[in-house]
């Protein structure tokens, strides 16, 4: 058996507080010595990103959709450094998940990884009603200990006295401290969750008074004292299976303002799989170095349509799509490969790899988890695979009047490109609104790279 400390912090709904108290936390506990690992429970890069700020290390993603139990578990502990406190943010209401028997939930994960749970408590309007809440989360699913409550939104040292004291008397379960009312909301928002840019110094000023506000308003040593009294864990199997393979083709990703949703785990499976990853930017002054296959992941493209517009790049990926090289696009990714960006009335020129618009909404187009099977050959997936994934944009897809385009995705669940499609093909370029979580589909990486490899060689250059 092994100690790994740990706590999860959730809510009662979405918007209830837990980014702000997790963010803080994980500033605040940082700042005290103690070293952090961060988690995010579900789909979500910005979240993550945010997290992985404060804490000063990279954020895992956790997710009961993608993993059975028991490889969350070896995930878990793969990614957990040794001495480690693992704060783990959750999603929406500790209860809410896919269906009424709460699959996915928050409260799933903190079954499965038998983590205490810490929520936070937005307490507008209210005094002893909380006590009935924090009753009810303690009786609805006895597998789920809830450690300590944080009252959040508190208007009033009185209305903290009167929750703490019929919390305290009607429960078992302690308060570990109260929020005051803040008087604006310090994280930016955006149509996509928190705001990202560049993750600079503002973003850090920010975590810094995060930080310090709620190592003012929280028992910190009784938090610390919560995830240290975890109960230990038995060893689980590595998470990755085998030794990595020698590198023996190039893939470049594209990683900058407009585009940087990665999950580590994808770009470590193409490693693992013979990959040399190449770093890329569409800033980038010179042409880009000789590749054998190009990934594209999601981000904001839509905020930078008038300078991707004049990229050479495009052009390049073009010709390389033109060409044959095997290119994997999500999301904003396949925004990009698309003919134009539109906005507010305004078109900006992209790659035209498909003939389509990606036109913005604002409202959502496609939110939550992705399930579909796989209809045509392509390089990356086998025909007739499930494929498990997740979407949030805001764009929709716009084929041109005398184009037909091929998908290659028939969705069970999710949006996609609309009529229960998703994944438009041609040639070895694959480009959809899903994104994938590679440990979930172990043959992407390998298929990935095996195709690299053929294009290497077509090209003339193969590389072992």
């Amino acid at each position: 058996m092994t100690t790994h400390p740990r706590i999860i912090i959730s809510g009662l709904k979405g918007g209830s507080g837990k980014t702000l108290l997790s963010l803080g936390l994980a500033a605040a506990l940082t700042r005290q010595g103690i070293r952090v690992k961060p988690y995010k429970k579900g789909p979500d890069y910005i979240d993550a990103a945010w997290l992985a700020l404060a804490a000063g290390r990279d954020a895992t993603n956790l997710d009961p959709f993608f993993l059975p139990p028991a490889r969350l578990r070896a995930l878990f502990q793969h990614s957990l450094p040794a001495h480690h406190l693992a704060l783990i943010e959750g999603n929406r209401g500790l209860f809410d998940g896919r269906d009424a028997r709460g699959s996915c939930a928050t409260a799933e994960l903190a079954h499965i990884l038998d983590c205490p749970v810490i929520v936070s408590l937005d307490c507008t309007k209210m005094t002893r009603t909380a006590a009935a809440l924090v009753l009810g989360l303690t009786m609805f699913d006895p597998r789920i200990r809830i450690a300590g409550i944080i009252l959040n939104q508190v208007g009033t040292s009185r209305q903290a006295t009167l929750i703490r004291q019929a919390v305290e008397q009607h429960t078992c379960v302690p308060v570990l401290g109260a929020l005051p009312r803040l008087p604006r909301n310090p994280l930016p928002e955006r149509h996509m969750g928190l705001a990202s840019g560049n993750m600079g110094d503002a973003a850090r000023a920010v975590l810094e008074q995060l930080g310090t506000f709620i190592s003012e308003h929280v028992d910190m040593a009784r938090v610390r004292n919560l995830a240290n009294a975890a109960p230990a864990l038995p060893p689980s199997p590595p998470f990755w299976e085998g030794d990595a393979r020698p590198a023996r083709v190039r893939i470049g990703y594209v990683r900058d303002e407009a585009l940087w949703f990665y999950y580590g785990e994808n770009l470590e499976a193409l490693r693992r799989a013979g990959a040399e990853l190449v770093r890329l930017s569409f800033a980038d002054k010179e042409p880009w170095p000789e590749l054998d296959g190009i990934y594209l992941g999601g981000g904001f493209p839509e905020d930078h349509a008038p300078r991707l517009s004049q990229s050479p790049h495009l052009a390049e990926l073009q010709r390389w799509s033109d060409a044959g090289m095997p290119i994997y696009a999500e999301c904003g990714g396949f925004m990009v490969l698309a003919r134009a960006i539109s906005r507010a009335d305004a078109s900006h020129r992209m790659a035209g790899i498909f003939p389509v618009e990606a036109r913005f909404s604002p409202r959502p187009q496609g939110l939550g988890y992705v399930e579909g099977r796989v209809t045509c050959d392509n390089p990356f997936l086998p025909r007739g695979s499930l494929v498990r994934g997740h979407e949030f944009h805001y764009s929709h897809c716009v084929p041109d009047a005398d184009a037909a385009p091929c998908c290659a995705l028939a969705l069970d669940c999710g949006r996609g490109m609309g009529q229960g499609q998703d994944a438009l093909i041609v040639r070895r370029t694959w480009a959809s609104y899903t994104h994938i979580f590679a440990p979930a589909l172990p043959q992407w990486a390998d298929n990935f790279v095996a195709a690299a490899a053929a294009f290497a060689t077509e090209a003339g250059r193969g590389r072992g």
